[in-house]
C-alpha cells in the first residue's frame, strides 16, 4: 500500500502543508496563500485541505503527520527565557503563557480530525533533510543557518543516501539570522520580511561600518561564533537591538516608511559583507570537516541570494543546492522526508527538485464562469494558445505590464512563472513604474530577469542553470536590460527550461523573436504586504489594486479598460481579509 505522509510547519511563521506518497513529494502549499495572512504561522488547515484534495486522499489513509520541530525542546528555551534575568514582567507573562509541549499535537488533532500518529523532527533536521533529500545528491555537506529553532541557530553537518549526520550547532542567542534580522529592525524595515530590502539597499551603499557590525559579533573558531550580548535585547519581545546598538553607529533607528540616508545603506551593504564572509569563513570549516563537491543549505538565511552566489564562487565546492522553500515553509518537506526515511527505512525516491509548481491549479471552465459573473470583457482564447501568447507579447513589446497566472501555483517566496508580472526588461522606466504604482514598495528593490535557459551564457555570467531565482550573477548582455540589471550590475536570474514550464519558456521564445530580447522583468504577483495570488479571485482583486495594465488568466486575458467597476469592490473585500499576524519589530522568537 502507498505510504502517505503529511508534513507540516506552523506556529513560528509561514506555515505550510505537504503531501508525499511513497518518496515523492505530491504537492505543496503555505497557509498564507489561502487565508490571505502575509506569513500566517497558524495551523496550516487550509493547506492541509487542498493537499488531501490534490492527492486524492482521506484522513484514514495519512499514515503519518511529520511536524517539523521538538515542541519540548523549544519549550525548555521559552523557559530558559522567561527565567533569564533581562526579561520583564510583559516577556515573561508572555512566554509563560506558551508552556505548553503538547499544544501541537493538540492542534493537529483537534484542528485537522486527525487521530494517526505524529511523527517529531528537530527544526534544523528538518531544514537538512529539506535541502539533502530533494537536491539530487547522493553525498553532501549540509549546513542549515536561521533565526533560531528550539536551540540551534547553525548546524553543520554531512549526509550520504538515507542518513544525515548534523556534528555541530551554535546555539540561541547566538545567531546570523537574528543578527541580520536585528539590524533590519535598526535600519526602519519589518523583521521576518524586510530582510530582503537589506540585501537589496546594500549595493547602494559602501562598507564603512563593517568594523562596527564585526564587533557584534566574534568568531570562536570552528564552527562556532557569538553575539555580543550588550548590543542585542532577545528577551523583552519589543525589539531586538538595545539601546547601545544605536550608540555604537552614533545614529538613532530609522522610522519606519521615513527616508532612507546614505547612513542606512552603508549600515545594509557593511551587514551583507560580514554576513557573506562568515558564511564563507564557515562554509571553508565544513568543507574541511565534510570534503566533497556537493553543499546542501537550508533555513531562512540560505535564501539570501547574493550570498549564494558569492558561495559558490568563492567557495570550496563546486555545487550548491538550496531548497527553494528554504525557510519555515520548507520544513514542512524536510520533516515529511524523514518521516518516510523513519518509516520506509530508505532515503525518498524524490529526485532533484526542478520545479516547485505544487500549489492548486484553476481550469478555464472555473475562470470562465467566474468572469460571467462579474460580466468582464475578456478576450477568450481557448483551443488557441499561440494566438493568447502572441497577444500577451503585443502588449509586453508595447511597454504594457502583465499579471500572468498559468498552471499550478509557486511554493515559496519565489515567483517563477505561475503567479507573476511580468514587463519589458529593456525599458528604464519600468523598474521605477513597477515598484511605484503596481507593487507599491521600495524604490530601491531589484527585478530578476526570467530568461529562457539556452539563451543564459548570451546575457549572464553564470554557468548553471538557476530556476529558482536563488543566487545573483553578473549582467554580460549585450542589450541595455536596466528594469532587472541592479545597481551593481548584478541580477537575480530565473532560468526557464521548456521541459519544465512549457507555455512560460514559449511566451520568451514569442516575445526573443519579435525583440531580440529571450528574457522578462518577472516579479510576483502581488501587491506590498500580500501575499502572492493564489485564486483566479486573487487575481483579478490584484489586478484591479494595481496599475496593471493587462491580466492572463489562463486562456482568457483581460485589459484594463475593459475591468468592470465590480472588480473594484474585490479590492475592499480582500483587504478586509488581510491581516497581519506577525510582529515586525522582533523575530518570531515564539
Amino acid at each position: 500500500m502507498a505510504l502517505n505522509i503529511i508534513g507540516i510547519s506552523a506556529f513560528f511563521h509561514d506555515a505550510a502543508c505537504c503531501l508525499m506518497r511513497d518518496g515523492e513529494l505530491v504537492c505543496a502549499a503555505e497557509e498564507e496563500r489561502f487565508s490571505r495572512v502575509k506569513h500566517d504561522p497558524r495551523l496550516p488547515w487550509r493547506a492541509f485541505r487542498f493537499c488531501l484534495e490534490q492527492g486524492g486522499v482521506t484522513l484514514p489513509e495519512i499514515d503519518v503527520v511529520a511536524y517539523y520541530e521538538d515542541p519540548v525542546k523549544k519549550l525548555s528555551r521559552h523557559i530558559w527565557m522567561g527565567l533569564h534575568p533581562a526579561a520583564t514582567q510583559e516577556s515573561r507573562k508572555r512566554l509563560f503563557q506558551r508552556l505548553d509541549a503538547r499544544r501541537v499535537e493538540r492542534e493537529i488533532r483537534d484542528g485537522l480530525g486527525y487521530e494517526g500518529p505524529v511523527e517529531i523532527v528537530d527544526h534544523h533536521l528538518a531544514h537538512a533533510a529539506s535541502s539533502f533529500f530533494f537536491s539530487g545528491f547522493g553525498e553532501a555537506a549540509v549546513m542549515t543557518v536561521d533565526g533560531v529553532g528550539e536551540w540551534a541557530t547553525t548546524t553543520y553537518g554531512r549526509a550520504a543516501g538515507k542518513d544525515i549526520e548534523l556534528f555541530e550547532e551554535v546555539h540561541f542567542p547566538d545567531s546570523l539570522g537574528l543578527l541580520y534580522s536585528t539590524l533590519t529592525g535598526y535600519l526602519g524595515f519589518k523583521v521576518n520580511s524586510g530582510e530582503y530590502k537589506v540585501m537589496g539597499l546594500a549595493p547602494y551603499g559602501e562598507p564603512r561600518y563593517r568594523d562596527l557590525i564585526l564587533e557584534l559579533v566574534h568568531d570562536d573558531g570552528a564552527g562556532q561564533y557569538r553575539l555580543v550580548p550588550d548590543y542585542f535585547d532577545f528577551l523583552r519581545l519589543e525589539r531586538m537591538y538595545s539601546d547601545r546598538l544605536a550608540e555604537l553607529f552614533g545614529q538613532p533607528p530609522r522610522q519606519p516608511e521615513s527616508e532612507i540616508s546614505q547612513f542606512h545603506k552603508d549600515v545594509a551593504c557593511s551587514l551583507q559583507d560580514v554576513l557573506e564572509e562568515i558564511l564563507l569563513q564557515k562554509i571553508r570549516y565544513l568543507y574541511d570537516r565534510a570534503p566533497g563537491k556537493n553543499l546542501c543549505m537550508a533555513g531562512g538565511v540560505a535564501l539570501n541570494c547574493v550570498a549564494n552566489g558569492r558561495i559558490l564562487r568563492e567557495g570550496p565546492f563546486s555545487r550548491l543546492f538550496v531548497q527553494p522553500a528554504a525557510s519555515d515553509a520548507g520544513g514542512a518537506l524536510g520533516a515529511a522526508a524523514l518521516a518516510h526515511v523513519r518509516r520506509r527505512g530508505e532515503r525518498p525516491s524524490q529526485g532533484r527538485l526542478d520545479e516547485v509548481y505544487l500549489g492548486p491549479s484553476f481550469d478555464s471552465g472555473e475562470i470562465s464562469e467566474l468572469l460571467a459573473a462579474t460580466a468582464a470583457e475578456a478576450l477568450d482564447f481557448r483551443g488557441r494558445t499561440a494566438e493568447l501568447l502572441e497577444a500577451t507579447v503585443d502588449r509586453l513589446a508595447a511597454g504594457k505590464v502583465v499579471g500572468w497566472f498559468h498552471g499550478r501555483m509557486e511554493f515559496g517566496p519565489r515567483a517563477l512563472g505561475a503567479r507573476s508580472i511580468l514587463a519589458d526588461p529593456r525599458r528604464p522606466e519600468m523598474r521605477d513604474r513597477i515598484n511605484a504604482l503596481v507593487k507599491k514598495r521600495e524604490g530601491f528593490r531589484p527585478f530578476a530577469p526570467a530568461v529562457l535557459l539556452e539563451k543564459l551564457p548570451e546575457h549572464f555570467d553564470l554557468d548553471h542553470p538557476s530556476p529558482f531565482m536563488l543566487e545573483t550573477c553578473r549582467v554580460t548582455s549585450p542589450l541595455e536590460l536596466p528594469a532587472i540589471t541592479h545597481v551593481n550590475g548584478s541580477a537575480r536570474v530565473q532560468t526557464v527550461d521548456r521541459s519544465v514550464s512549457p507555455r512560460f519558456a514559449e511566451l520568451l521564445e514569442r516575445f526573443d523573436r519579435r525583440t531580440d530580447c529571450p528574457m522578462l522583468l518577472n516579479t510576483s504577483f502581488n501587491v506590498r504586504g500580500e501575499p502572492i495570488v493564489c485564486t483566479p479571485a486573487d487575481a483579478i482583486a490584484c489586478f484591479a489594486n494595481s496599475r496593471i495594465d493587462a491580466l492572463v488568466l489562463e486562456d482568457f486575458l483581460i485589459d484594463r479598460q475593459a475591468m468592470p467597476r465590480l472588480w473594484e469592490s474585490l479590492v475592499e473585500a480582500a483587504a478586509q481579509r488581510s491581516m497581519d499576524t506577525i510582529s515586525h519589530k522582533v523575530y518570531t522568537l515564539l
